[in-house]
């Protein structure tokens, strides 16, 4: 599955994973502040680096940064045990004009044939542009809503391109009010039992790196997955699979359970079965009412999403075997 958006650098006949172009303003390290970070001179970089492992890949990786007056900053590395492969997710600084964008390329474009790079992706956030991104979404607003302001705020690197909808929305609703405000299109395909408008959906996401379905009650094809070919992040409420069919909350509260949870995963032809990228967990007790159940799981779940696409946005999201994720 296609975790990350790999796109073939024209300059070089191997391989270089790049995430596309644009400024990532609101990027800090965890723990620093933006003016503590950097000088006017510096800028950040990220490398992700996924190999067979073996003995010296981080030395190299090292000398590849430090070669060009390069700092890293922090650096994550996992091995898994009685496993031959090597995870590594890399923050570093450098001064543009002495390493050159095309010049990075190359270089870890050498590591990759070095090490035979299963994944090598390079994101300078000051320079690369935001990902491009459609959502799809239903009659609940919550995640879409939430969304539409990380981005309006700066928590997400992410340039919205389209809202997809299978809910008519009226025209001076404040989701609509938001869009029109901010140029964003808003498309309503309605759907039938025997028509999900998949044709028409992919027409308008071609140039878009991934899809978020933000609550979107409908089940996507496997043609589409095909089709589309680039990621899809999906959140649900953590009820499943004990609470399955209509309104999960309520079944739920019923039953009188004492946590509540919200995963958002990537979207595979089995249903709500494709890698975790994040987990949020909340406690109920018998003082809840059902209002009040379910709008802390509607909480939840927008946390969830948006921590999930924070960190795919940031490079810390990595395959890991048959159907599992690295979230560095």
């Amino acid at each position: 599955m296609n975790f990350h958006r790999k796109v073939v650098s024209p300059t070089f006949p191997l391989q270089v994973f790049r995430f596309s172009k644009r400024p990532f303003k609101s990027f800090k390290f965890p723990g620093e502040s933006l003016h503590e970070s950097t000088s006017p001179s510096l800028i950040h970089g990220i490398h992700v680096f996924h190999c067979p492992d073996e003995v010296g890949i981080v030395a190299k990786l090292s000398e590849c940064i430090a070669s060009r007056g390069g700092n890293i900053l922090n650096a994550d590395v996992f091995v898994p045990e009685n496993k031959n492969v090597f995870y590594s997710r890399s923050e570093f600084v450098f001064h543009p004009a002495k390493w050159p964008r095309i010049q990075m390329d190359e270089d870890f474009l050498k590591l990759s044939r070095m090490f035979k790079a299963m994944n090598s992706v390079i994101r300078v956030p000051d320079l690369d542009p935001r990902h491009k991104i459609a959502i799809l979404a239903s009659k609940q607003d919550h995640c879409l809503v939430d969304l539409l302001h990380g981005w309006q705020d700066g928590r997400l690197p992410i340039q919205i391109t389209s809202v997809i909808s299978n809910d008519d929305r009226a025209p001076n609703t404040h989701v609509i009010r938001f869009l029109e405000r901010h140029g964003i299109p808003y498309h309503y395909l309605r759907t039938t039992p025997t028509d999900k408008r998949e044709k028409e959906i992919l027409d308008l996401v071609q140039d878009t790196d991934f899809i978020v379905l933000a609550r979107y009650m409908q089940i996507l094809s496997g043609n589409f997955l095909k089709d589309y070919g680039k990621d899809i992040i999906n959140i649900h409420h953590g009820l499943l699979p004990s609470f399955k069919g209509g309104h999960p909350a309520k079944q739920a509260f019923n039953a009188g359970v004492k946590l509540i949870g919200a995963t958002s995963h990537f979207v595979t032809e089995e249903l709500d079965a494709g890698p975790i990228i994040e987990q949020m967990v909340e406690r109920v007790s018998h003082r809840d009412n059902l209002q009040s159940f379910v709008q802390k799981s509607m909480d939840l779940e927008k946390q969830c999403l948006s921590k999930a696409i924070k960190s795919y946005c940031e490079l810390r999201v990595l395959p890991y075997e048959q159907n599992k994720t690295v979230v560095f």
